[in-house]
């Protein structure tokens, strides 16, 4: 059966929430998932590449799934750079009318060896850095968002949205601290 074919509660059950211990090669695998962007999407129109999420954070244990964020110049058209991602093998996760989320590493089988998620926005649609900044920059934080998620791990494990809920005030609290500490650090848009 196809990804397009099943029910959520089918895919939740194909791609279950899993964690593990951090690893180095995640910086790697996004280092060169980055070049193979670079080579699909018009460079003129990319603001930035950024690795976000839990992978991006040294030391805490992470779905082993790397979320990269690009962000298009003002202007832009996101259905563009969604058409040359589909064309280029991942998969639309979710679309509304200023966000695309697509996915690298899905298969009827279940998760490839590498899985990435591609975050695509709007310039200035970037709360993901300023959480990310935070957590690498309070130790404690990062510690706590670790210990939040592995609680949560195994009653959310078929529940992927639960999970993103039940960890949605930390994030919110942490992405706020991030703004405050680093404010306007990726206001010139260039990474």
């Amino acid at each position: 059966m196809k990804l397009s074919e099943m029910g959520l509660k089918e895919l939740w059950r194909l791609f279950p929430i899993r964690l593990e211990p951090w690893r180095k090669e995640w910086a790697q695998w996004f280092c060169e998932e980055k070049e193979e962007l670079r080579n699909i999407l018009p460079l003129e129109q990319v603001c930035r590449i950024e690795h976000i999420g839990s992978t991006a954070i040294r030391g805490i244990w992470a779905k082993p799934t790397v979320d990269i964020l690009i962000e298009m110049k003002e202007g832009q058209g996101l259905n563009d750079a969604g058409a040359r991602l589909e064309n280029s093998g991942y998969l639309l996760m979710s679309k509304d009318s200023h966000r695309l989320s697509y996915n690298k590493g899905y298969t009827p089988e279940g998760f490839a060896a590498r899985v990435f998620h591609i975050h695509l926005r709007q310039a200035g649609d970037h709360d993901e850095l300023y959480f990310r900044d935070w957590l690498r920059a309070d130790r404690q934080a990062a510690e706590e968002y670790e210990q939040l998620k592995l609680r949560l791990w195994k009653a959310y494990e078929h529940n992927r949205d639960g999970y993103t809920g039940a960890k949605g005030e930390f994030v919110r609290s942490c992405t706020a601290a991030g703004r405050r500490a680093f404010e306007g650090r990726y206001e010139e848009g260039e990474e």
